[in-house]
């Protein structure tokens, strides 16, 4: 009787059209797998929109219905669903289940070749890759992946039938094609050694054996389990192979697989599984390891598994893509269910399992599982059981589980795991090497693993060749192969088992260089990559978003996937470029209010002081938790040519570098935009950098280059710009007649334009020079008028500074004090700093040396936390000065002596003088040489 449907390969109707549209394709697939039987609607519209029905998926389905039964008879509207009315053998996977089951009753009642003829005939059906033509990850997933899991298992079955019946010469073709395919079951190299066994080719089955072995070890790390050593061992033996299990009484079942011999460190996560099973030993013990992929979790938990005894046995399951249903069944023959006995339905299959283990103390090792669902029904439920399972995901839905997340090797585990794999001697002969091939590897074990092998089998090849060679990032992936594809297939297999979405998503971030990110990036939640175990979260940043990061080799294998499947980066990031851009030039008005340009120009509301506070912080944390992704942001724009976009980027950010004293930072985006404006041919773009790179030369005491960037940008452009330029011109200038001519002419620039931000600058510049205090309140008023808190803290200190050298210390006190309320409300740490110092001379001042001590202390922490070498160089001299004031010599010269060495490190000639005059100042007042 032939089928009417087919889903085991792509969709088939017998005599009939098959549907054209890709979801009306999904959606009789749906209706087939659970053929006489009713699909809620709700069931329905996840599959045919993979879990993200639009609004109005209801209605569209009702049409898609339609449309199908046109082409098909049977479908029936019932309650809260539809259902397909055809007898369940008229579609061919419902046969194929229903005849695997008769031929396991066959073998069981001991009919051999009617049961190997039985799964033949299941297996005939097949016409390929099960739903090959549908478009439904979740389909896939549910129905698609266990239909595969229970084909290559019946052939399996088959195929040992087949050697029962002496027939191991006509099914060696069809294993080395099944091995081919799936080189990681070690079942299906087992049948192939017996095949070639059987058949007289003892030479080939001992090299299908090294075949299998070099496969799990440099996919897995793993070395082969015991069926499959023992395969090898009756072959070296010449021994036959064994009747099959008649049941009976056994010894304690024992399938961990063996050792590895060179595994080293671990300790803390060793110690932590023996502490765990001791202190819990009453009741059951589930234990997760999870990691990225080639972290080692395997390992670990085979070694710990081997160190650990339970009276009554120990086993071993590799998941990966298996249901439990068919892990159950092999479970269950290791505890020693005859074939015939294992139920095929798999509730029954689980309900048999916790009965067999109630009363046993086992360990049981689940190796690279999925998902909770696959694991809970493999969880024995004797008291005192250990289970230890590895996932990729922590699995945090898995009820009484502990988790234990992996990382990387740490620096010397990593080189003495190399030293194990490739031999400590040329270790130690070339230990810098070693350490770049450690660093190139990210101190993930199977990388370095596939690293020392390629040097064992290499003798002539120093350390630093391989180095050298892992160096180019496009080859790494192909130079960390031995063998199969090993890092590379291990990245793949998590990567295959995402959703389309989410390898959309991991590809997005292959655009990207960034260490780290979070998830409003891509305006996607990351989540389900960190579950898949391809990101590590990072936990919340000083603006509270979750960050993510992931290992150096997943980013390379994103990138490589990026460009395999879509041509490359450009496209991603020029996808992106705009929200990134517009979220960094909000950040940046709020740190520059009213700066043309920033979109932000409103004038300050009263009232409105908390709200704004509040979100300025904000901002300014945020830009801080961003700094480093968008520092890298700016050099991936330019790669790919998005130069517009770089130069603008490197621009937005020039008030975080300033604020945080991120010079490092501020000196590599500025060259990178500059370059990208240049190559863009956009010479306002050009003439903003320079200012900011003068502005960073000012803020490094470097007036001279200041200078120069200003005067190259004054070509560049007019009117305003060409104001804000000179208005910097005059803060290096050295004459102050210069000085004051170039404040006063952008001045009066900014005014005429109505330019507010241009005005309160040139006010505060003006007010600075001439010791004006009534345009530095004009400037303090001009920015309150602006709702520019940081501007106006900036006035109040150059007012402080004024009323201290009019000797005025009380209004001085007050105007720095206001300074230092308003950094201390918004966060910012350094201009708090800066504060501080001016309030140490205020209290030297006042006579109080003791207090300028604690305040030129504290300024000095946070230079010293904020890497801000000159304003460390600045406060202590402070400190210095106040020592010498309460007559603490000892404490002056050490203050002395370590800002010299700043100030030399700085090549600042007039800092490390003023510092020798201090030196003279305390050598006369102790006498002996500093």
């Amino acid at each position: 009787m032939s089928v009417r449907f087919g889903v085991l390969g792509p969709l088939r109707i017998e005599s009939g059209q098959v549907p054209g549209p890709a979801k009306h394709r999904t959606l009789l697939a749906a209706l087939l797998l659970s053929a006489r039987e009713t699909v809620p609607v709700e069931r329905l519209m996840s599959v045919v929109w993979d879990d993200r029905p639009p609004a109005s998926a209801g209605s569209v389905l009702r049409v898609y219905v339609s449309a199908l039964r046109k082409l098909v008879d049977g479908i029936r509207t019932v309650p809260g669903g539809y259902l397909i009315d055809v007898e369940r053998d008229d579609v061919d996977c419902h046969r194929f289940e229903r005849l695997v089951g008769g031929a396991r009753q066959a073998r069981a009642a001991g009919r051999v070749a009617e049961a190997a003829d039985g799964f033949r005939a299941a297996l005939a059906l097949w016409r390929g890759q099960a739903l090959a033509d549908v478009e439904s990850s979740l389909l896939r997933r549910t129905h698609a992946v266990p239909l595969e899991e229970l084909r290559l298992t019946a052939l399996e079955e088959r195929v040992e039938l087949d050697l029962r019946l002496g027939r191991g010469a006509e099914v060696i073709g069809e294993l080395r094609a099944l091995v081919g395919a799936h080189p990681l079951r070690e079942r299906a190299w087992v049948r192939l050694i017996e095949a070639l066994h059987q058949a007289g080719r003892r030479s080939e089955a001992l090299g299908a054996y090294q075949d299998a072995r070099r496969t799990l070890v440099d996919e897995l790390g793993l070395e082969p389990g015991a069926e499959l050593a023992d395969a090898h061992r009756r072959v070296l033996a010449g021994e036959d192979r064994p009747a099959a299990p008649a049941g009976g009484d056994r010894g304690p079942v024992d399938e961990l697989p063996p050792d590895i011999s060179d595994f080293v460190g671990r300790s803390p996560v060793l110690d932590w599984i023996v502490r765990t099973a001791r202190e819990h030993a009453s009741a059951p013990v589930h234990l997760v390891l999870h990691g990225p992929p080639g972290c080692g979790k395997s390992a670990v938990a085979v070694h710990a598994a081997t160190g650990l005894e339970r009276p009554d046995g120990r086993l071993y399951a590799s998941l990966g893509a298996r249901p439990p249903g068919a892990v159950l069944e092999d479970l269950l023959r290791s505890l020693g269910c005859p074939d015939g006995a294992v139920p095929p339905a798999p509730d029954e299959r689980v309900r048999l399992y916790r009965s067999m283990t109630a009363r046993k103390r086992l360990l049981v090792v689940l190796d690279d599982a999925a998902d909770e669902a696959q694991v809970r029904p493999l969880l024995p439920t004797g008291p005192g059981s250990l289970t230890l399972v590895t996932s990729r995901s922590p699995l945090a839905g898995l009820e009484a589980a502990r988790a234990y997340e992996m990382g990387v090797l740490d620096g010397d585990e990593a080189v003495a795991m190399l030293g194990e794999v490739a031999g400590h001697e040329r270790v130690r002969a070339e230990p810098e090497a070693a350490l770049r091939i450690v660093r190139l590897c990210g101190h993930l074990p199977l990388a370095l693993r596939i690293a020392g092998s390629r040097l064992a089998r290499k003798p002539g090849w120093t350390l630093d060749h391989l180095a050298g060679r892992l160096g180019d990032e496009r080859r790494r992936l192909d130079e960390l192969s031995a063998g199969d594809l090993a890092v590379r297939g291990s990245l793949a297999l998590g990567y295959r088992g995402l959703a389309d979405p989410e390898r959309r998503l991991l590809r997005g971030l292959g655009a990207l260089s960034a260490p780290d990110f979070a998830s409003w990036v891509f305006g996607t939640d990351l989540e389900p990559l960190a579950e898949a175990g391809l990101l590590q979260s990072r936990g919340l940043d000083e603006a509270g978003q979750e960050r993510y990061g992931w290992h150096d080799l997943t980013r390379l294998y994103a990138a490589e996937r990026l460009a395999g499947e879509e041509g490359g980066p450009e496209r991603v990031l020029a996808v992106i470029a705009g929200a990134i851009l517009e979220r960094t030039r909000q950040a940046r008005a709020s740190l520059l209010p009213a700066e043309p340009g920033t979109g932000r120009t409103e004038v300050h509301l009263p009232g409105a002081e908390r709200l704004e506070t509040g979100w300025l912080r904000h901002e300014a944390r945020w830009l801080s938790a961003e700094r480093r992704f968008l520092v890298a942001t700016v050099g991936d724009f330019s790669r790919v040519g998005l130069h517009e976009a770089a130069w603008r980027l490197a621009f937005y950010l020039t008030p975080l570098f300033e604020l945080g004293a991120h010079h490092d930072d501020w000196h590599a985006t500025t060259a990178t935009g500059l370059d990208a404006a240049r190559a863009a041919g956009h010479r306002h773009g050009e003439a903003l950098l320079l200012r900011g790179l003068a502005d960073l030369h000012r803020a490094e005491g470097r007036t001279e280059s200041a200078a120069a960037a200003l005067r190259a940008a004054q070509p560049l452009v007019e009117g305003l710009e060409l104001a804000r330029v000179t208005l910097r011109l005059g803060l290096v200038q050295a004459r102050p007649a210069e000085a004051e001519q170039a404040f006063v002419r952008a001045l009066r620039v900014f005014e005429e334009a109505g330019d507010r931000r241009g005005r309160a600058d040139a006010l505060r510049a003006l007010g600075a020079l001439r010791r004006d205090e009534g345009r530095l309140n004009e400037s303090l008023s001009a920015y309150q008028d602006l709702g520019d808190p940081r501007g106006e803290a900036e006035a109040l200190l150059d007012l402080g500074r004024l009323h201290l050298g009019g000797v005025r210390l009380a209004e001085a006190r007050g105007c720095v004090e206001r300074r230092l309320r308003i950094n201390r409300r918004l966060g910012d740490r350094l201009p708090e700093a800066g504060a501080l110092l001016v309030l140490a001379e205020i209290a030297r001042a006042e006579g109080t040396p003791g207090a300028a001590a604690g305040s030129a202390r504290e300024a000095l922490e946070t230079f010293v936390a904020y890497g801000d070498r000159r304003g460390a160089a600045q406060a202590l001299m402070a400190l210095a000065r106040a020592a010498l004031d309460l007559d603490d010599i000892d404490g002056a010269v050490e203050a002395l002596t370590r800002a010299m060495g700043e100030f030399d490190r700085l090549s600042d000639e007039q800092g490390r003088a003023e510092a020798d005059r201090l030196a003279q100042e305390a050598r006369r007042r102790r006498g002996p040489r500093i």
